[in-house]
C-alpha cells in the first residue's frame, strides 16, 4: 500500500477514487475541508446530503463526488473535542467508518484530511496516532485500498502524520512520507 503526506488542497486530487470530508453532523458546507469539498462539488452534493443529516458523530456516508473529479465522497463525522468526554472514541469510530466504507465499495485510492483537527480542535498528533493505527489495522487485516494521500495544509501538520506512519505502519507498507 502506499501512504504519502502532502500539503495540498483535498478537493483537488484528481487521481483518487474517493476524497473524505471532515464533515459536521448535518453533512452540510462549513469551513475548512467541508467548505472546500463541497465547494468544488458543486450544490448537488449539499442536496443529496440532506438525506442522512444529521449523521451521528462515528459515523460516516458514501455519496456521489458529483463535480469533484473524484467518483466518491465520504463524510465522516467526527466529534468536538472542546465538549465531548468520548471525542478520541469517536474520532476512531469515523475513521473506522471510513474504511468500512473503502472495503465494502473496493475503492482502491483514497485522499483524506486530518480529520478533526478543524473546527472540532482535536490535536494533530492524536489525529495523526488514530489515523495511523486505523491504517495499521486495515493494512492488516485486509483492504482494498492499494493509495492513501494524506492531505494536510501546514509543514507542521504533515511533519506530525508522517511520524505517525512511521511509528505505527511498520515496514509492511510501502511509505513514502519525505521530510521537509
Amino acid at each position: 500500500m502506499k501512504i504519502e503526506v502532502v500539503i495540498t488542497d483535498i478537493s483537488t486530487q484528481p487521481d483518487m477514487q474517493a476524497v473524505v470530508n471532515s464533515a459536521n453532523s448535518n453533512l452540510r458546507m462549513g469551513s475548512g475541508v467541508a467548505g472546500a469539498i463541497h465547494g468544488a462539488a458543486g450544490p448537488k452534493l449539499e442536496a443529496y446530503c440532506r438525506q442522512f443529516a444529521p449523521l451521528a458523530a462515528g459515523k460516516a456516508v458514501l455519496t456521489p463526488g458529483f463535480d469533484l473529479p473524484n467518483a466518491w465522497v465520504i463524510h465522516a463525522v467526527a466529534a468536538s473535542f472542546i465538549n465531548e468526554p468520548q471525542a478520541e472514541f469517536i474520532l476512531a469510530k469515523a475513521l473506522d467508518s471510513v474504511m468500512k466504507l473503502v472495503n465494502e465499495h473496493r475503492i482502491e485510492s483514497l485522499a483524506i484530511p486530518a480529520i478533526g483537527t478543524g473546527v472540532f480542535k482535536c490535536k494533530p498528533e492524536l489525529s495523526a496516532e488514530l489515523t495511523a493505527q486505523v491504517l495499521a489495522y486495515y493494512q492488516k487485516h485486509g483492504t482494498s485500498l492499494k493509495h492513501i494521500r494524506i492531505c494536510v495544509s501546514t509543514k507542521a501538520l504533515k511533519e506530525v502524520f508522517e511520524q505517525a506512519l512511521k511509528a505505527n505502519m511498520g515496514a509492511e507498507v510501502q511509505w513514502n512520507g519525505k521530510p521537509g
